[in-house]
């Protein structure tokens, strides 16, 4: 009756073990018998290939030794000669595996001493891997659990078949939480790690934002109304930009919803995080301005190439389009993507007038003309010496007060200076030990050659060793806004476009590739 009682003692510990870890009955039976198989190898000897076999019907434990047969036995704990072998398996042959039974051993006593710390292992990694495939793919949800304790500022979070983990950072600011509060947060990672937390969740994540919404938000759920962008200062304010796919449904009144009550959902959920909801537009220029608000803008200049935004407001509009600590206009950054520059029509007037000032200058000095008709080039829109030497004589003979001697004395000036400048480069090129070789690819400048040599490039090989980004920089990610890396040959005006052409002829002339890794696809 004793062998029953513990048979059934077993299986009963197995199947509350399974339901509580909300795991498979059948890997607590094989942690079981790796307990137990375990607990026998201190008594038969650490070698001794012992297996246990638990019957998951009745409990039952059979316990077998496995040896290997050989020729002639080194290790006696595991392996038999062929004659002893075929004293019970007669049929036996060297190489294979006999199994032999074991007397039955008090497994309550090994349960509660040897076995219990490889049952508790095992049953935690089961735990584990259980907990890793039920929410490796919900990535992205927003889940409801009950704060178990709290470890140094991180909150650990019974998700009821998972325990997850919202680390201090990832906790809204002046937020505490206590033992059997519930909590609301995004699941944002999901990693099979070996120990520690697996299920990593947050509340100041961007997209649990999008997903408070998405709940509150019926026509968000259906995709009749799409969240575009989304920008935190967490506990602070956020900014959500959102587009409808029919044209009768308003997507920000289908947020904000009668007398507010949508949008006050989830700005309690957030703890007062306020929270500005504009209209997306495709047009950069016009998401700019509505990302702004609740600043006017009264002119918006942008820079594709740079992913910058040039944005002018009125002077008494400053403070509201920068925002308390800058947060207005790094939110609107974060939201569109593209660094922004807020500028006062002040501001800009006067930088019109300096930009002015400065061509003007010019003109006066490459040309050696008087300030008047300094200023007049300037006017009518001609920003360098090049476009003068470049134009049609006609086009500059156009200007009011000038006629064709005057249009053709300013050009042959303006190509006389160009042709100086030229000549000082070239002197300069020389000096700094660039090769005549890298004159003769395409689309490079005298002027680019002396930046080159400034900048350690001295012959093709080394222009074909370069990336594009070394020519024209780069914008790289920090904080949540661009900041700009220059290249080479930053103020030169160059597209990507046409520094990759210039890189790829070097490549060319170096031998590196040939004509047909130049056509397009």
């Amino acid at each position: 009756m004793a062998v029953s009682a513990n048979r059934l003692e077993l299986l009963q510990i197995a199947d509350a073990v399974a339901r509580e870890k909300s795991i498979d009955r059948n890997i607590v039976i094989t942690a079981m018998e790796d307990a137990i198989a375990k607990a026998a190898r201190s008594r038969y000897g650490a070698e001794t290939d012992v297996h246990a076999e638990i019957d998951a019907k009745n409990g039952e434990l059979r316990l077998t030794r496995h040896m290997l047969v050989v020729e002639q036995v080194e290790n006696s704990s595991n392996q038999i000669t062929l004659e002893g072998a075929r004293k019970h398996h007669p049929a036996a042959q060297v190489g294979d595996t006999i199994a032999d039974p074991l007397p039955p051993l008090e497994y309550g006593r090994i349960a509660a001493q040897s076995a219990k710390q490889v049952i508790v292992q095992k049953v935690r990694e089961a735990e584990r891997d259980r907990q890793y495939a039920e929410y490796k793919d919900r990535i992205g949800e927003i889940v409801n659990g009950i704060v178990k304790r709290v470890e140094y500022g991180n909150v650990v979070v019974d998700l009821g078949r998972g325990e997850a983990i919202v680390r201090r950072d990832e906790l809204l600011p002046r937020e505490v939480f206590r033992n059997g509060d519930r909590v609301r947060a995004y699941i944002y990672d999901v990693r099979r790690e070996p120990r520690g937390p697996q299920i990593f969740l947050s509340r100041t994540h961007p997209q649990f934002t999008a997903k408070l919404f998405a709940q509150e938000v019926p026509e968000i759920y259906d995709g009749i109304v799409e969240i575009r962008a989304v920008a935190r200062d967490p506990g602070s304010r956020a900014k959500i930009a959102v587009i409808s796919r029919d044209s009768s449904v308003d997507p920000v009144g289908a947020c904000v919803g009668m007398r507010g009550s949508r949008v006050q959902a989830v700005v309690n959920e957030l703890q007062g995080e306020k929270i500005d909801i504009i209209p997306w537009s495709q047009d950069i220029a016009t998401f700019v301005v509505n990302a702004l608000a609740p600043a006017e803008v009264a002119k918006v200049v942008l820079d594709e190439e740079r992913e910058r935004i040039e944005v002018v407001v009125p002077d008494q509009q400053l403070s509201l389009a920068i925002g308390r600590r800058g947060r207005n206009v790094r939110l609107a950054s974060q939201l569109t993507g593209c660094d922004i520059d807020i500028l006062t029509e002040q501001e800009e007037s006067e930088r019109r007038q300096a930009e002015f000032e400065s061509r003007t200058r010019t003109f006066i000095d490459a040309l050696n003309v008087d300030e008047v008709i300094g200023q007049l080039l300037a006017s009518e829109g001609f920003t360098s010496v090049e476009e003068l030497a470049m134009v049609e004589i006609k086009e500059l003979a156009g200007i009011e007060g000038f006629d064709d001697d005057t249009a053709a004395e300013l050009q042959t000036r303006a190509r006389d200076y160009l042709a100086k400048i030229e000549a000082e480069l070239d002197a300069k090129r020389i000096e700094l030990g660039v090769e005549d070789a890298l004159k003769e690819v395409p689309g490079i400048t005298t002027a680019m050659l002396v930046k080159f040599g400034e900048n350690g490039i001295k012959n093709v090989e080394d222009l074909a060793g370069c990336a594009t980004d070394d020519l024209v920089g780069w914008n790289e990610r920090k904080d949540g806004e661009n900041v700009r890396q220059a290249g080479i040959l930053d103020g030169f005006d160059l597209s990507r476009e046409e520094a990759e052409a210039i890189v790829m002829q070097a490549r060319l002339k170096a031998g590196w590739i040939s004509e047909a890794d130049l056509a397009p696809p």
